[in-house]
């Protein structure tokens, strides 16, 4: 009990001393935002941060990927705070598009929590503290995937700082995935009838074994994932189309391989909107994978998937994912300002070819 009490303790201490700058204060609360060139929406919230009192950060995921990401795209000048979208939390309704009843249920359990984020220390945590400090960031990422998927089929192109919990099933999380956001998303669109088919591109090194659960036997979500053969998740489920590339594989093989498959693959599905994900554990040097990738590798990786949606005029939310090494978070900053740089920027309308006025047509002497 007495640990119980220090980690509440160092929990709320935690939150009194960090005060945060003025940007992460104006995605404190929901509200809408500005779509770049009427083309590009971003979507993040200061309610993605874990706070546990330095806890959080004892886990190899680096949770502070997401407003590393958001505040340098900040002082960069790429991304006005006032312009980004600020999600709501998902709602338990939409939650239970994808999963049960017992699933929710069993959130209310701290060690059953700690075993999906594998994350040992949250199993001696209370369960209110494990649901404000915790599931609560995973309900406004999910709110995030939510609002981006409604944004893409406005603007175009949306982006989410965030989100990609490809491993949540059902009735289970697994691999610090705690919501399906991808398929919630894609359930509360078809229940709008915003949508009918979707396709799910997951580039992230781990396969989509959550998707691909969520969707079998679903004949209006296509789901395709390249990832690495031979490490988690084992057993692999069965996507639509699965891909598997060995320990190794750098930029050229990689590229190869989704440029000969993504063409196709959109029009055999046919769909009316795109979830990427786009994880960046494919990185050379990633501590949970083997793949070879460089950082320019995975910026050009991410810029032919959207491009490629974008040249079709459909609709691309596009999601983080994984990413374990200390340069994740600078290889995802990098690709999303390469696509607020491509599509965000407002370009002038070229001048139209001028008449020579009358001083051009004079002879040289008379110029003066």
């Amino acid at each position: 009990m007495y640990l119980l009490v220090l980690l509440a303790a160092a929990s709320v201490w935690a939150g009194l001393r960090c005060i945060p700058p003025s940007a992460m204060k104006a995605v404190k609360h929901p509200r809408a935002g500005r779509a770049y060139n009427d083309r590009v929406a971003v979507v993040y919230s200061k309610h993605y941060q874990m706070s546990m009192g330095g806890l959080e950060r004892m886990h190899s995921f680096d949770i502070r990927k997401y407003a590393r990401i958001y505040l340098k795209l900040n002082t960069e000048g790429l991304l006005r705070p006032e312009d980004v979208f600020v999600p709501e939390a998902v709602t338990r309704e939409q939650i239970l598009l994808v999963h049960t009843p017992e699933f929710l249920d069993s959130l209310k359990d701290s060690p059953t929590v700690a075993k999906f984020l594998e994350a040992p220390f949250a199993a001696v945590m209370p369960n209110a503290l494990v649901d404000a400090a915790i599931l609560n960031a995973f309900r406004y990422a999910t709110g995030g995937t939510v609002l981006a998927a409604r944004l893409a089929l406005k603007h175009g192109i949306a982006i989410n700082i965030g989100g990609g919990y490809h491993h949540a099933r059902p009735d289970a999380g697994e691999g610090f995935c705690v919501y399906a956001d991808m398929p919630i998303a894609v359930r509360l669109l078809q229940k709008e009838k915003r949508i009918a088919r979707a396709l799910v591109v997951d580039l992230d090194v781990h396969q989509g074994n959550g998707t691909a659960v969520c969707f079998q036997g679903d004949q209006s979500v296509f789901t395709f994932s390249i990832h690495q053969a031979g490490i988690y998740p084992i057993p692999k489920e069965k996507s639509d189309l699965d891909i598997e590339l060995q320990a190794g594989t750098g930029d050229a093989e990689y590229m190869k391989t989704l440029g000969e498959t993504l063409p196709g693959l959109i029009d055999r599905a046919r769909p009316e909107i795109v979830f990427f994900q786009a994880g960046c554990d494919v990185l050379r040097g990633d501590p949970l994978a083997g793949l070879a990738m460089s950082k320019e590798g995975i910026v050009a990786r991410d810029a032919y998937v959207i491009d490629t949606c974008a040249r079709r005029k459909l609709p691309v939310v596009v999601v983080l994912g994984g990413g374990y090494s200390k340069e994740a978070w600078s290889v995802q900053h990098a690709s999303i300002a390469r696509t607020l740089r491509t599509y965000g920027v407002v370009r002038p309308p070229r001048p139209e070819p001028q008449k020579p006025g009358i001083k051009k047509l004079l002879p040289s002497k008379l110029k003066k």
